[in-house]
């Protein structure tokens, strides 16, 4: 899963960036903490907007990378289930691609409920592999793949129950956005369709002829101009 949802680098990425910061409807001024930061891309952005942010990740080397990124941010290496934030602190609280990689959203979520200032905004999403399409002249064996692509992730598919998840936390107007990123340039997702196939295999779903046989396909479809996968990314906004 990280090798497809972690595309920033793609066309497309910067439009579902802007897309989510739309969705946080936050002004110049406003306080908010983007969960899962990473580099520090969005909160570098943010930041650029006129928001006061705050950048939370586990990882303490990606969160040296954001400090440079957004040398004017704070940031902190925390949980996303233990934030180092004060009770209705923020306006604004942003987490993308980080609900697959945990065993419950609820933790997440009841903690950002808590950050969250009354009538805060909130705004979560993902890729969930169950909606991603490649075509192929073998789709059952593409979809096998695909499942393959999943088994890396600890909850491949957590995206699509999140409008539930925020719901049952006490969250208000919670919309629902959906936002396609369509590829047809093989080159961009050549190592992503061998990370795929390699998961497979691993997972002992297909054999390694066949992942063979399925990768030299997605090549020749893009030599001859014929590749295709389409990337949905399901954005849930809420009002706290």
């Amino acid at each position: 899963m990280s090798q497809l949802d972690r595309g920033d680098e793609r066309p497309g990425a910067a439009e579902l960036r802007s897309r989510s910061y739309r969705l946080l409807r936050l002004k110049r001024g406003a306080t908010c903490v983007d969960v899962g930061c990473g580099d520090g891309r969005a909160v570098a952005e943010l930041a650029a907007a006129g928001l006061k942010v705050t950048g939370v990740d586990t990882d303490p080397d990606v969160i040296e990378a954001a400090r440079e990124r957004a040398p004017g941010a704070m940031f902190h290496v925390a949980r996303s289930d233990d934030l180092p934030l004060e009770d209705g602190s923020m306006d604004g609280y942003r987490a993308i691609d980080l609900f697959h990689r945990l065993d419950d959203a609820v933790p997440t979520v009841t903690e950002a409920r808590r950050v969250l200032r009354p009538g805060g905004r909130i705004v979560l999403g993902g890729r969930d592999c169950g909606f991603l399409l490649i075509d192929s002249s073998d789709q059952d064996l593409t979809d096998v793949v695909l499942l393959g692509l999943e088994s890396r992730a600890v909850s491949p598919r957590a995206v699509r129950s999140l409008r539930d998840v925020l719901l049952d936390a006490g969250f208000h107007d919670v919309e629902v956005i959906v936002h396609t990123e369509v590829v047809t340039d093989h080159r961009l997702m050549a190592a992503q369709l061998a990370s795929a196939a390699a998961a497979a295999v691993d997972k002992a779903l297909i054999t390694p002829e066949d992942a063979d046989a399925w990768l030299a396909e997605q090549a020749r479809r893009g030599r001859r101009d014929r590749f295709l996968a389409a990337l949905p990314t399901l954005l849930v906004g809420a009002r706290r």
